[in-house]
């Protein structure tokens, strides 16, 4: 039965991410932490499975998308090699800080995070790439791939809702901006999931079913139908408007948000 729910959450996700452009991992956190609520599991480490298991599924959907991205040429390698190591040192540190936090507080986190991103998609107006800007230093790459792999741990997604903006606001097309963001996604994803591994283990975290803040039935069963359902939702998007499509998408993070941040509160 627990396979079934979580066969049902890939197939919700993938399709959602597909259909609205963004990280499956803004859809499997809320999703995983309602279905493990309901499951009775210790309110301490709801949210710490719910953000690892939703990296774990990651590493699956971003192999898929880095081979698309690449078939079209939209990947920008030197730019992904400076950002790589240290997104994915970032991220497994990222993972240790999730651990050291309490459920409350990654509730309260994770909610103002999604409010943010519910902001950005609502405001909806995507500005112009300004050709005159370019990247920035090696070393200045490498800070800002720390900071945006902690961040990626912390908030259970794969890195695309800062990658992007942050390329992008220094000169790189949208395209590949995106494409450069889905392959650093792998890194971030297998380093998270390792250090919710190695973090939740170091907790001795007892519950059926799981590796530290892993849970591998959500796991398996996400991954599975994330990675079928996601063109769909691709193919479905290309049919309806993209503006109301966002704007349909804000509205549900913005009551998810709100939820997390209210039930981390009070």
């Amino acid at each position: 039965m627990e396979l079934i729910i979580f066969l049902v959450i890939g197939a919700v996700a993938g399709f959602a991410a597909g259909l609205f452009g963004v990280g499956g991992g803004t859809i499997i956190v809320p999703l995983l932490y309602i279905v493990f609520s309901q499951m009775d599991y210790s309110p301490d480490v709801i949210m710490h499975l719910a953000l690892g298991t939703s990296l774990a599924t990651i590493i699956v959907t971003s192999i898929s998308s880095l081979m698309a991205h690449h078939k079209n040429d939209a990947v920008i390698w030197p730019v992904f090699k400076n950002l790589a190591l240290p997104m994915a040192i970032g991220c497994f540190a990222g993972a240790g800080i999730a651990g050291w936090l309490s459920g409350l507080h990654l509730q309260i986190i994770v909610g103002i995070f999604l409010l943010w991103v519910a902001y950005s998609m609502f405001k909806g107006a995507k500005k112009a790439v300004d050709p005159s800007k370019t990247l920035p230093s090696t070393g200045k790459q490498i800070a800002a791939g720390s900071g945006i792999g902690v961040a990626s741990a912390i908030f259970g997604i794969g890195g695309g809702s800062i990658t992007v903006p942050y390329l992008t606001a220094n000169g790189v097309v949208m395209q590949k901006a995106v494409g450069t963001s889905a392959a650093c996604g792998l890194p971030i994803a297998i380093a998270g999931a390792l250090g919710f591994m190695f973090f939740g283990m170091q907790q001795h975290v007892e519950i059926p079913n799981t590796i530290g803040f892993i849970h591998v039935y959500a796991f398996l069963g996400i991954s599975i139908m994330s990675f079928f359902t996601a063109s769909l939702g691709a193919k479905a998007a290309h049919a309806l408007s993209p503006s109301m499509l966002k704007k349909c998408f804000a509205g549900l993070l913005l009551i998810v948000g709100c939820f997390f941040v209210v039930k981390g509160l009070f």
